[in-house]
């Protein structure tokens, strides 16, 4: 299985927390700067700009309700504070969801991830930034894996995908 798959956990591979960083439960390093306030607005952006793209927001039209909006950015404001902060809160399993939704290509997730990136290196420091691009990309290839293996493709060719920017921040 390809080891961008998998994100690392804590400091098991050595890398050294930086200065004013803390730990969470599971060991993993928290960068100095990075608190629930900055995951939530990293959240609240990057969907204010999904919900309005020619090719991610019709997706997310048509999966979330308008009135299902407030809900569905707690959930994943839930789940970036439990895999950054190590808080807990998500219990989920996102693969299931994700793979209902059929119409999902590389395309979208391309796009997302460049949306993405944009927003969080507009919000945050670069070392958080860098950590939640990190993050997004080994989540976002997780779920492209997953949709690979459960529609029968051959996985074995499937190149990992990386956060570069939208065509108009370029």
């Amino acid at each position: 299985m390809a080891p961008w798959l998998f994100s690392r956990k804590g400091t098991e591979d050595g890398e050294v927390p930086q200065p004013g960083s803390r730990l969470t439960r599971s060991g993993s390093a928290v960068p100095e700067g990075l608190d629930e306030p900055m995951v939530r607005a990293v959240v609240e952006e990057f969907y204010r700009k999904a919900r309005l793209d020619p090719v991610v927001g019709p997706v997310f039209d048509r999966v979330v309700e308008d009135d299902g909006w407030p809900a569905h950015l707690d959930r994943i404001t839930d789940f970036w504070s439990s895999m950054l902060l190590g808080s807990g809160r998500y219990q989920g399993r996102p693969m299931p969801k994700h793979l209902a939704i059929g119409e999902l290509a590389d395309e979208h997730f391309v796009r997302w991830l460049a949306l993405f990136r944009q927003t969080v290196e507009a919000i945050c420091p670069p070392h958080v930034a860098a950590l939640f691009v990190d993050r997004a990309e080994r989540v976002g290839n997780n779920f492209r894996y997953g949709m690979a293996v459960s529609e029968g493709r051959d996985t074995r060719k499937l190149e990992p995908i990386r956060a570069g920017l939208p065509p108009e921040a370029e």
